[in-house]
């Protein structure tokens, strides 16, 4: 069975979603395909094509925030679905990302719900006794 990486919470009228991973580096992986696993069925996606990207941050919040709006620009504006992640972070405000997808193709790609935009309303990153846990509200 798949470990669950990110969960939903309730909140009104955005998408609130709690996000796990081992490592911070697993985090922002983790947080990057739910966008995606919200957004379409990743099994559908091929990863022929690379992208990558560096994002900064005033702290680690801010970080978190900016990493997700990047994911959601490649997923929005490019059209580009993501299926591999790999983070390498710099440091608590910077980070490097390489992610592996492919274009849209109607027929192939279905979107099931679109994320408007990456909110810093209750956003937070913190270590826990297990790991990482991330929180974020996407607007819809």
């Amino acid at each position: 069975m798949k470990e669950k990486t990110f969960r939903l919470f309730d909140h009104t009228a955005d998408l609130g979603v709690e996000i796990f991973g081992g490592s911070r580096e697993e985090l922002f992986v983790h947080a990057a395909l739910a966008v995606v696993e919200l957004t379409t069925d990743p099994e559908r996606i091929d990863p022929v094509l690379e992208r990558r990207f560096s994002v900064e941050g005033l702290d680690l919040n801010d970080l978190f925030v900016n990493y997700l709006r990047e994911v959601l620009y490649l997923v929005n504006g490019d059209g580009f679905l993501i299926r591999e992640v790999t983070v390498e972070m710099e440091d608590s405000c910077r980070l490097r990302a390489k992610l592996r997808g492919e274009p849209f193709t109607p027929g192939k790609h279905r979107i099931n719900k679109e994320i408007k935009a990456v909110t810093y309303h209750q956003v937070s990153v913190e270590k826990t006794a297990k790991g990482w846990k991330g929180r974020v509200i996407f607007d819809v």
